[in-house]
């Protein structure tokens, strides 16, 4: 889905950097992401993915620059600029000895839902995610891949604009995944969605957009059918194989610049 000129982001970080002393992991960060819209945030370990998708979801602090959600300052009001986020973490933040529809219902609550509309939210976060056969199960008893789809109600059962999902499908079965993957397909057609993930074929069927880094700096932006446009128009230099695999690897083997 390419974003129409006329409609705000939903989610905005300009110039946003972070440093630990005098190491730089993310340097000048811009980023947007428009409502109905799957943005890949691609790069190889150590290249700021998760620096980055901390500062997005107000985990850590930077060190400079800014992040809107739906126009709201996260620095400056917090509260009500997470309260249109959705994150779910590499590693999901379950409790094993609650029940699916106990826990949704406890994240419910910690998002400040409506007590009235507690129960529909929670109803709603099963049917979207596929949990309805298992509300009544120890989320501990659970497979991987259906703790994984906890992971992702948990994130959705506000109902949020905005949505982060680091590696959600890391450690899943090819069946899994591709349940996984479903999922976050119907999430981006009426949610903003942010995608960390290793998978170039991952990124390749789901995102409109990508953000790739290396060595904390953006190497490139904008949207997936220009990335393999510009690697068919490279002519011989560009080999046979997968387009976004292949540039891939040639932005992230450039020297950063000094």
């Amino acid at each position: 889905m390419s974003p129409q000129p006329d409609i705000l982001p939903s989610l905005r970080a300009r110039q946003l950097s972070c440093r630990y002393g005098a190491r730089v992991a993310v340097d000048a960060l811009d980023l947007d992401l428009h409502p109905g819209e799957v943005l890949g945030l691609l790069g190889p370990n150590g290249a700021g993915k998760s620096t980055t998708l901390q500062m997005l979801s107000g985990n850590l602090a930077p060190s400079s620059g800014s992040v809107e959600i739906c126009g709201v300052d996260l620095s400056e009001q917090p509260e009500a600029a997470k309260a249109h986020l959705g994150y779910l973490p590499e590693i999901p933040p379950l409790y094993r000895e609650l029940t699916v529809g106990e826990f949704l219902r406890f994240a419910a609550r910690l998002h400040r839902v409506p007590k009235a509309d507690l129960d529909a939210a929670v109803r709603q976060a099963l049917r979207r995610c596929g949990l309805d056969d298992v509300a009544q199960r120890l989320i501990g008893s659970l497979s991987k891949g259906y703790r994984q789809r906890v992971g992702i109600a948990q994130a959705i059962v506000h109902n949020p604009s905005v949505i982060i999902l680091d590696e959600p499908t890391a450690g899943l079965d090819p069946l899994q995944i591709r349940e996984i993957r479903e999922l976050i397909g119907a999430l981006g057609r009426t949610h903003g969605v942010i995608l960390s993930t290793h998978i170039l074929a991952e990124a390749e069927a789901l995102c409109d957009q990508v953000l790739i880094l290396h060595q904390g700096r953006t190497v490139y932006s904008g949207g997936m059918a220009d990335l393999c446009r510009q690697w068919q128009e490279d002519g011989p230099r560009a080999v046979a194989g997968n387009g976004l695999e292949e540039m891939f690897v040639r932005l992230t083997r450039q020297e950063s610049p000094p």
